[in-house]
């Protein structure tokens, strides 16, 4: 049993987290293991973070499943995380139904085999009306990509120059409905945004906890939340008070 519960979380919580879920095949090479061995064990991880998320309170989940750049790993390793992640929507898709999930895609599709695509396609259908938990999954995703394909359908569109703003492009890009994260969280100490949620992310909090992801356990998400709720959100403003704490300097 957890020695923390919900309960102690603090009073602010995150509407939308998004996290890099690296270290999987580092913790495997520690432990002797393949790689892909480390990915599985990400998977099984994942589950657990998904349940925490629901019983603390969190509306979105956006996951970095799979980069645009991932596709120049090696084959072999590519051909197994494409293996995985079939066998995540055969195997848990009821379950996460069952929890109230609903999926979604951010990316893009066309570079997988049919059968996969058919699948993704078909757990974004079969999840639809769930809303406890609104989990993005980023696969084949890159924040360049999602920004090219947002000014490319921008001017398929007919939009004028002057029409362009920030509200527009939000409706544009892959996320489209869906507030800015609050907080990224990277795992394994990484300090790097590796492509992800470049637009989104502009005002996000960041944490780097120096765990691999399938040690970031639910005790691991209430610190990283503990600390989220200590932090001050500026939005490049001034803290409140600061003016008159700066107009009474010499």
């Amino acid at each position: 049993m957890d020695s923390h519960d919900s309960s102690e979380l603090p009073e602010i919580i995150p509407t939308h987290i998004a996290i890099i879920m690296d270290g999987n095949g580092r913790w495997a090479l520690a432990r002797g293991l393949p790689r892909l061995a480390g990915h599985r064990a990400g998977t099984e991880n994942l589950r657990r973070v998904i349940e925490a998320c629901i019983e603390f309170g969190i509306r979105y989940l956006t996951i970095y499943a799979f980069s645009t750049e991932n596709w120049g790993r090696p084959k072999e390793e590519v051909e197994g995380l494409m293996d995985i992640f079939e066998d995540v929507i055969d195997q848990e898709l009821q379950e996460l139904s069952d929890q109230g999930v609903q999926l979604r895609h951010i990316g893009r599709l066309d570079q997988l085999e049919p059968v996969f695509r058919d699948k993704v396609l078909h757990a974004l259908d079969f999840t639809k009306n769930n809303q406890r938990l609104i989990l993005n999954v980023a696969f084949n995703y890159g924040g360049r990509d999602e920004i090219i394909c947002a000014i490319q359908h921008m001017i398929k569109d007919g939009v004028t120059s002057d029409a362009v703003t920030a509200d527009l492009v939000n409706q544009y890009l892959f996320t489209a409905g869906v507030p800015d994260p609050d907080m990224i969280i990277r795992t394994s100490g990484e300090l790097r945004g590796s492509n992800f949620l470049i637009w989104q992310g502009a005002y996000s909090e960041w944490f780097f906890p120096p765990v691999y992801w399938p040690d970031f356990d639910k005790e691991q998400l209430r610190l990283t939340l503990e600390e989220y709720g200590h932090r001050e959100r500026r939005y490049g403003r001034l803290s409140p008070g600061a003016e008159e704490i700066d107009s009474n300097a010499c």
